[in-house]
């Protein structure tokens, strides 16, 4: 009986959020129901000790305050400080200083295919600092494309790279690597810096060799002819602010690594006083280039707005996707399916990619990298245990899959901004993300068993 409540619950889900319904309200609702179920069948109590109201009715509405209110105090605040550093960055043009000093040398690069290379090795540099998928990819139309298009580079050669600007949610910046590291109870530094870094750093070099020969071999077929887009964009904003400001991205990870486990460093930065930190001290940068003082302490309304944005949009959706992991695990799926994968055979090794394509496919479905990890995230502790596996070796290749997936769906908010601001199809242009992100899976895959 639980376990068919479970599967209709779960493909109502799926099927809600392929609709493109609000993913918070069916993913809460879910788990809501699955809790309720999980009281009326009898399974263990929905919450023990001080945190139970004494009535499993009223706890399944008591689950959600608890979540909300330890998320928001720890991770919530960790994920809308970094969403508020990142809209004030955006706010003072310090993004775009930023991506103009860094591809500064692509203008001097002749041949097309090679340009393309270290655009994407651009791309991959500024992710670290530049979390946003769809914002990354709309800097890279409006400052890189232009570049790309006068070298001769075709326009979905273009799109295909700059696709991909974030095909692995990388850093102490990014929602789902914080949210990773949370899980496996890690400091998001030693997260990035020693389990994420080595797997993203040989992924790029082959996804970069990847690039050059998929987007020419793409193109040979399609017919490009080199003068065909050749179009005349300004290659630079006028009101790009000084250079100097591309430093104050970079503040943060600066901080967070400098004074963190990896340098043995007595003193402890977390993420959140970085990132207020460095918003100090960019508004001191921009005080002296503006001399406005009332404009420069207004301009903090930037970050409690990105903050409070950040609070709607992505720890809303952790906690629901909390919720509805809480509604499997009581009302007992997620013994039954760890149970039944184990019944059938399949070794650790299997079961892992298993769960890694499962959650691509989801994000593909989705079109978002964090409504699918989100979702599954918290199953994966007690799915490692059952497993006897290490929460990290399952967590990683998961979370860096989700990645994949959402990179190689036409429904994506980035694939879907840079095909319209080309004027072509989303669907022509996750033709060309769509082979590097496999190749990108396979080398995952060799890390699932190097891991092993």
């Amino acid at each position: 009986m639980a376990i068919s409540i479970a599967i209709v619950v779960v493909a109502w889900v799926v099927y809600m959020i392929i609709k493109k319904f609000y993913p918070q309200a069916v993913l809460l609702i879910a788990g809501m129901v699955l809790l309720f179920a999980a009281c009326l069948l009898g399974h263990t109590p929905i919450m023990e000790g001080k945190q139970s109201c004494g009535s499993d009715f009223f706890d399944i509405f008591n689950t959600i305050s608890v979540l909300l209110s330890s998320r928001v105090a720890g991770l919530g605040l960790t994920i809308m400080s970094i969403a508020g550093f990142a809209k004030y960055m955006e706010h003072i043009g310090a993004s775009k200083s930023l991506f103009t000093l860094v591809a500064l040398p692509i203008k001097h690069i002749k041949s097309p295919y090679i340009l393309l290379v270290f655009s994407f090795f651009i791309s991959q540099f500024l992710v670290v600092f530049i979390p946003s998928h769809a914002g990354l990819g709309l800097l890279l139309m409006v400052m890189l494309y232009p570049i790309l298009i006068r070298s001769g580079v075709s326009k979905l050669s273009a799109l295909g790279v700059i696709g991909c600007a974030q095909y692995m949610d990388v850093g102490p910046g990014s929602g789902n690597a914080i949210l990773a590291a949370n899980i496996c109870g890690l400091e998001p530094s030693v997260y990035f810096v020693n389990h994420q870094l080595p797997i993203f750093f040989i992924t790029t070099l082959i996804l970069g060799i990847t690039h050059f020969f998929v987007q020419k071999w793409w193109d040979k077929k399609e017919g490009f002819c080199g003068h065909e887009y050749l179009t005349e964009i300004t290659e630079q904003d006028e009101n790009c602010p000084p250079l100097v400001y591309a430093v104050l991205p970079i503040i943060p990870m600066i901080l967070i690594l400098g004074f963190s486990p990896i340098f043995y460093s007595k003193i402890k930065m977390d993420v959140v006083t970085a990132m207020f930190l460095s918003t100090f001290i960019s508004m001191v940068f921009e005080y002296v280039r503006s001399k406005d003082f009332r404009s420069v302490l207004k301009s903090l309304q930037y970050l409690y707005d990105g903050m409070g944005k950040s609070f709607a949009t992505v720890v809303s959706l952790i906690v629901a996707g909390e919720v509805f992991a809480a509604g499997l695990t009581k009302i007992g799926a997620v013994d039954i399916l760890t149970s039944s994968v184990q019944n059938l055979g399949f070794g650790i090794h299997s079961l892992i990619i298993l769960f890694c394509i499962v959650i691509a496919g989801c994000a593909f479905l989705m079109g978002s990298g964090n409504a699918a990890f989100f979702s599954f995230a918290a199953l994966a502790p007690k799915i490692a245990a059952v497993m006897h596996i290490d929460v990290i070796t399952l967590v990683l290749p998961m979370q860096i899959m989700t990645s994949f997936g959402r990179v190689v769906s036409p429904i994506t908010a980035a694939i879907v901004a840079i095909a319209g601001v080309a004027d072509v199809s989303p669907v022509q242009v996750v033709k060309r993300t769509a082979i590097p992100m496999a190749v990108a899976a396979l080398v995952n895959v060799v890390f699932i068993f190097i891991n092993l």
